[in-house]
C-alpha cells in the first residue's frame, strides 16, 4: 500500500494551535469512504495510542486527553483528514499518524508535534 502523506506538525508554545493533514490520495476512494479514519500519536517511549475517530458520515469521538480541545474532520472527495488542534499542553509532544481504526492501512512517518512548556 502507498503511504499516507501527513503534515502539519510542528513547534508551537503551549496554548498555541496546530492543523494537522493526512492525505490518501493514491487509496480507492471506495476503500477510503468504507473506513473509519483516525488520528494516532505516540510520544517517545510510549506506545502509540487512538487520539481521534471520524467515520464517512462525520461522526467522531475523541480520547479522554484531547477532548474539548482537538477537533478531526475529514474530506471524503479528496480522501483526506485533518486534526485540529486547540490549547495545545506539553504532554500532546508525540508523532502524529493517520489510519484507519483498525490499523489495517499502511503507516506513514507521521509529522512531529513538539509542545514547548
Amino acid at each position: 500500500q502507498v503511504q499516507p502523506v501527513e503534515s502539519g506538525g510542528g513547534l508551537v508554545q503551549a496554548g498555541g494551535s496546530l492543523r494537522l493533514s493526512c492525505k490518501r490520495s493514491r487509496l480507492i476512494t471506495s476503500v477510503f469512504n468504507s473506513k473509519i479514519m483516525a488520528w494516532y500519536r505516540q510520544a517517545p517511549g510510549k506506545q502509540r495510542e487512538l487520539v481521534a475517530t471520524v467515520t464517512r458520515l462525520g461522526s467522531t469521538n475523541y480520547a479522554d486527553s484531547v477532548k474539548g480541545r482537538f477537533t478531526i474532520s475529514r474530506d471524503n472527495a479528496r480522501k483526506a483528514i485533518y486534526l485540529q488542534m486547540n490549547s495545545l499542553l506539553p504532554e500532546d509532544t508525540a508523532v502524529y499518524y493517520c489510519n484507519d481504526e483498525a490499523r489495517e492501512l499502511s503507516w506513514g512517518p507521521g509529522t512531529q508535534v513538539t509542545v514547548s512548556s
